[in-house]
């Protein structure tokens, strides 16, 4: 998927997740919802001295910022490399916020660390 196809939020819409993105990374906004609204997202997870493994991310779309979204992971169209997490859908779309400024900067479609480290319970 292309982000160039993706319809961003209109400023009303994403107006009710400000308060929860950073002021730096607001910009990002509009398209982080419109992909959010998009339900999927397929990227790959660079390896250190290996080949980039393809995932596909899918998820629920909640209504309001403080609504829960799960989303799941599948790598490598593997069931057994499956993983879901649940959180609020303000905390998912600023993780898509992170996907759409990683692009920017670097062309790689991947969630941040912080996401993995989430997903994986490494922080708890």
């Amino acid at each position: 998927m292309s982000f160039e196809k993706i319809e961003p939020a209109t400023s009303q819409q994403a107006s009710v997740y400000i308060p929860y993105v950073q002021n730096s990374k607001r910009n990002f906004l509009p398209l982080a919802i419109g992909l959010y609204r998009k339900g999927v997202f397929e990227g790959q997870r660079p390896i250190e001295g290996g080949d980039h493994i393809p995932f596909v991310a899918t998820w629920n779309i909640a209504t309001l910022p403080s609504d829960l979204t799960r989303c799941r992971m599948q790598f490598d169209g593997n069931a057994d490399l499956s993983y879901e997490i649940m959180m609020a859908s303000f905390e998912f779309v600023n993780f898509l916020v992170e996907i759409l400024d990683n692009y920017k900067r670097h062309r790689k479609k991947d969630f941040s660390q912080s996401f993995y480290r989430k997903l994986l319970n490494l922080d708890e």
